[in-house]
């Protein structure tokens, strides 16, 4: 079964992935490349299929957590967010990003739900270690909410899976790299088994 998504409407340019380039969106069989929200997938295949009067062509991707199998017009790639797994300048960004001191977020549960959200939502990975972080402070202060934790554990999921990908390594490896990073600022990394009921 295949979830055919015909692409949003292009994300503000605020939101726009600073290293993706034109040519980072040829995408070939076999390519890992990130999904918004999803995560990790590979390129499976790329076809052809008529709509109406025209022929569009498709990346069919396969998302690795889930097993889902998405096709995405090649035309609207950019604009849904499909991007390249990061490189090591980006990972370093990352890890510099989770040891500064410094969180934000709003105060009024509702704007900050919807602040994630829509950072979560960009495919940015940067954006996602925000989130992380900042909902990684939060908890440490109180109890999240139920959907607060939901993002908590996917933004965690997210950038694991992302970086152990991108380093060719154990989720493990990430791990430990993540948790001294956070513990520069005083932030304990979750474990995976603080999500699971």
């Amino acid at each position: 079964m295949f979830t055919v998504l015909y692409g949003c409407s292009p994300l503000p340019s605020a939101y726009w992935v600073p290293y993706m380039s034109v040519s980072d969106l040829n995408f070939h069989i076999g390519d890992k490349v990130v999904y918004p929200n999803h995560g990790v997938g590979v390129i499976e295949q790329i076809s052809s299929r008529s709509i109406g009067a025209t022929i569009e062509r498709f990346y069919l991707l396969n998302i690795k957590a889930s097993s889902l199998k998405v096709m995405v017009p090649c035309n609207n790639a950019g604009s849904v967010g499909l991007r390249r797994v990061v490189r090591n300048g980006e990972i370093q960004k990352v890890i510099d990003l989770l040891s500064l001191a410094e969180t934000n977020g709003s105060g009024d549960w509702k704007d900050r739900f919807k602040e994630n959200s829509d950072r979560m939502r960009t495919g940015s990975l940067i954006e996602v270690a925000g989130v992380l972080k900042n909902l990684i402070a939060l908890h440490q202060a109180k109890p999240l909410s139920f959907r607060e934790k939901k993002m908590l554990e996917r933004a965690r999921y997210l950038l694991v899976s992302e970086l152990a990908m991108a380093r060719n390594c154990e989720e493990s490896k990430i791990e430990e790299v993540l948790t001294a990073a956070l513990a520069k600022c005083k932030l304990r990394f979750p474990e995976a088994s603080e999500f699971q009921a």
